[in-house]
């Protein structure tokens, strides 16, 4: 069960050079298609979202793992965190499913948008890997800024706290009767740490540092 005592929520990471000025640049140009399309629907925000979130993850992991290959040396733990992380998010997307039962509409833009992407990412990962780090390390900061203001709905009555599913249930070790709103600070505080974890990884590979151990704070506990 993820710990969400101990996840602080606020953090931002300051820019520190043109790479890190473009990576925010672009998250913030993705968050204003993300706002046209949805607004305060944060359930269905959370659909299409995490199908994205659950890419860097993956693809960090392979071109990780090809690299430990091709270097024949270890990984120093990237590669699991990697897709731990791809794991986690790939839960967080079926577990709102559930939850915002999205439309015809927005499963297409689920297939357009993991399609673009993909291969995007793919490409900043493989020629800029500290800048697609930090591209998700600042993803994962808005999705905490989401999420909260998803919390708030369901706190104001706005969004009906429904019960979890099931799927919730099992993943988070969450209580029998845990509703809607446990489900979305158990995802925030893995989002949060997320956040942390990639900006630590951005922070090694600005560094140059040799040894490449995983980051304090662990995507996953």
């Amino acid at each position: 069960m993820t710990d969400t005592s101990s996840v602080p929520l606020d953090l931002h990471k300051a820019p520190e050079g043109i790479s890190d000025r473009i990576a925010l640049g672009i998250v913030k140009f993705m968050r204003v298609f993300a706002d046209a399309f949805f607004s305060k629907r944060y359930g269905h925000r959370a659909v299409v979202l995490e199908t994205v979130a659950a890419v860097p993850g993956m693809v960090g992991g392979l071109l990780q793992h090809l690299k430990s290959l091709r270097h024949i040396r270890e990984d120093e733990g990237w590669i699991r965190e990697l897709l731990d992380e791809a794991e986690n998010e790939r839960m967080h997307l079926m577990t709102f499913i559930h939850i915002a039962k999205p439309s015809l509409f927005e499963r297409a833009l689920i297939m357009g948008g993991q399609a673009i992407f993909f291969n995007t990412y793919f490409f900043l990962y493989l020629f800029a890997p500290k800048t697609a780090h930090r591209v998700v390390g600042y993803l994962e900061e808005e999705a905490v800024v989401s999420y909260t203001g998803y919390l708030e709905q369901v706190d104001s009555g706005f969004v009906e706290n429904v019960a979890a599913p099931k799927i919730a249930i099992d993943y988070w070790k969450l209580p029998a009767d845990a509703r809607l709103r446990d489900v979305i600070i158990a995802v925030r505080a893995d989002e949060a740490k997320h956040r942390d974890v990639n900006h630590g990884f951005a922070d090694v590979l600005a560094a140059g540092a040799s040894k490449r151990a995983v980051p304090e704070g662990r995507a996953l506990d």
